[in-house]
């Protein structure tokens, strides 16, 4: 038997993303595709979420608020029974509107007398019109006047936030429509917390999953299963599939890989994970499965597998063969078909304009190059194959995938999904991207370097480029050195202006709490980020707080950035976040907030010629930074 005659189906477990397709089962299925395999792939974050959220879905709701008893239910419980009426007859044509099938419903939604309005609806009252704070529609000065659809869509956004309230409190306090049941997976060392979630009775949600999950496999009859979870709110779900397929067909081969396997499992010892799967694979998933196939068809020992963890014997065993993986030139084009992209929701639940590109809209997601050209960030995990192998294609084939994906699509949106684009290769995409004449909008990640020069932004902009994002961390030339980034201050700000100037959205990743910052270091950065706003660098930033990560330079060689870490408990399931102590003792959970904060309202022009000490609730150090520094930088 030839390896085209196995039957793959790759899952997308709840939650990942719900406005588009998460790329890892497109990868695979025309990776799959392309050397005669018949691969299949259905999307059953998406699936759950339409069939929980529709009006027999409410219904079930209901019944389950009615089992609690009255004196113990919810604000939130409670108005969604009493405004249940409405809530039935408005969730079937609310979710249409949110996949793009109705477009002038957005009139009645944006009205605000169309939509029941549960307690999610108090964030409204934080977008006060700063010249009119006594009155007014605060969505007005959000949005525009102009901005009905983006209007109705965060209402709507809302609404489904309130059913998810209710639906988490009355059945599973654990679901999320992200980070759904992650603390069972997220840097968990021991097995044990998810094996009780697993043991106990399934409620509601489980069962509707068990029920897609049953009916995916019928139409598929697939002899393996692969399931990529991206994410630890992922993981929980892609436990509970693997359940019901091994409860039903016990004959099917389940493997699982991704994201989460990439970076919590590398040191997998729990035999008790393979009760549920056969194989965990990690890295890039090609190589792997084509070992798996010939394996499963016996034209393969198991002494032969590529980068995969099996239980033999009881124990835990990991067989790595050196093979050369796939080249990047040679993994084919993603596929969507299988995949109801005329179904997904374009969600808008927060007003941070890079962040909507995330939740709003449908985009194909692509790669330009195979991990990251720089690949020194001493926070980033660059011992591993995601960020150290680095690979390229030529523009002509990458161009030859975007207008495969538009024919198969009819979509010309484009998210690459690149750790950072390297600019000689945006370079040549877009150029043959204009010799070809083919329109596309597109966005993704780079560093703010050098290279990219005002010509190179107008060039990119001209190919397609509406936004770029790129990590200006902590904004702090001497934190910058010591984070290996590459870049100065003063370059962010003439790279990004370049952007911002050719019409470009720029977004800043920005950090706080890097290794021996110090309350100055904080102040100064938003000094900095402030003089970025006013100067029209940036358009969109958010504070992420610092992780350390055991893969990362500063996870394994803590000393030279003056930190100890905090041992790990023992444990021999997931391992990827590990803490440390900063001897500088700087408070930075009160430095978030107010971080945060300033950020907020930088981004809807608010503060920009105020003093940054204002922002926070503690007495801080004055900026060192001169109040001109990054006017001088553009300028001189």
């Amino acid at each position: 038997m030839s390896a085209s005659s196995l039957r793959v189906l790759s899952l997308i477990p709840p939650m990942t993303q719900l406005n588009t397709p998460y790329p890892s089962t497109a990868y695979l299925t025309g990776f799959l595709r392309s050397r005669g395999v018949a691969a299949f792939q259905e999307d059953l974050a998406l699936a759950l979420v339409l069939r929980l959220f529709s009006r027999q879905g409410l219904a079930t709701l209901r019944e389950h608020v009615h089992r609690i008893p009255m004196r113990q239910r919810s604000d939130c419980m409670m108005q969604f029974d009493i405004s249940y009426d409405r809530y039935a007859a408005t969730v079937d044509a609310t979710i249409g509107f949110l996949q793009g099938r109705d477009a002038t419903l957005s009139y009645r939604i944006a009205g605000r007398n169309y939509l029941p309005e549960g307690p999610r609806f108090a964030s409204l009252d934080v977008y006060v019109d700063p010249d009119d704070p006594d009155g007014g529609d605060p969505l007005a000065w959000a949005f525009g006047a102009l901005g009905t659809q983006d209007r109705a869509r965060h209402l709507a956004t809302l609404y489904l936030n309130d059913i998810a309230d209710v639906l988490r409190e009355a059945v599973d306090p654990r679901f999320e429509f992200v980070r759904y049941a992650e603390s069972l997976a997220l840097s968990q060392p021991s097995f044990e917390p998810l094996a009780r979630a697993l043991a106990a009775a399934p409620n509601w949600v489980d069962d509707t999953l068990d029920a897609l999950t049953r009916e995916a496999i019928d139409r598929h009859q697939p002899q393996l299963v692969l399931i990529s979870v991206p994410f630890p709110g992922a993981v929980y779900a892609a436990f509970r599939i693997a359940q019901t397929i091994k409860r039903h067909w016990p004959d099917i081969k389940i493997c699982l890989g991704g994201g989460y396997a990439n970076t919590e499992l590398r040191e997998l010892a729990e035999p008790r994970v393979f009760d549920y799967f056969d194989y965990v694979t990690l890295d890039d998933g090609e190589k792997p499965l084509l070992a798996l196939m010939e394996h499963i068809e016996g034209k393969r020992g198991a002494s032969r597998l590529v980068r995969t963890f099996l239980r033999q014997d009881g124990a835990v065993r990991y067989v790595n063969m050196q093979e050369a993986d796939v080249p990047f030139s040679e993994v084919g084009t993603p596929t969507w078909d299988g995949l109801p992209i005329d179904r997904y929701l374009s969600l808008l639940d927060m007003l941070n304009p890079m962040h909507r590109l995330w939740s709003d809209g449908r985009w194909n997601k692509l790669t330009i190059a195979h991990g990251c050209y720089w690949k020194k960030c001493s926070f980033c995990d660059v011992t591993l194959d995601y960020i150290s192998r680095y690979e390229t294609a030529s523009a002509e084939l990458l161009v030859d995938r975007i207008e495969a994906i538009i024919a198969e699509t009819g979509q010309t949106g484009f998210h690459f999904v690149d750790e950072a684009a390297p600019p000689k290769m945006l370079k040549a995409l877009a150029e043959e991207l204009l010799r070809r004449k083919v329109s596309i909008s597109w966005w993704g990640n780079i560093r703010f370097e050098k290279s990219f020069t005002p010509e190179l932004a107008q060039l990119l902009a001209e190919s397609g480029c509406i936004a770029i994002s790129g990590g200006l961390e902590v904004a702090s030339d001497r934190l910058l050195k010591l984070m290996k980034k590459g870049v100065s201050v003063e370059q962010v700000a003439r790279v990004t202006h370049g952007f911002a100037e050719a019409g470009v959205l720029v977004h800043a990743y920005l950090m706080y709490g890097f290794p021996t910052q110090t309350e100055q270091d904080t102040v100064d950065a938003l000094e900095y980020v402030r003089q970025l706003f006013d100067n029209g660098c940036i358009q969109s930033g958010f504070f992420h707080r610092f992780a350390c990560t055991v893969h990362s330079p500063v996870g394994q060689n803590p000393e030279e950035y003056g930190v100890k870490l905090v041992p790990l408990p023992k444990g021999d399931f997931a391992k990827n976040d590990v803490g440390f102590i900063d001897p500088t003792g700087t408070d930075h959970e009160l430095m978030g907030k107010a971080l945060n904060k300033a950020l907020y309202n930088f981004m809807h022009g608010i503060g920009l010629d105020g003093d940054v000490r204002g922002w926070f609730d503690a007495r801080v150090p004055k900026p060192k930074v001169p109040r001109h520094f990054i006017e001088r930088a553009l300028y001189q």
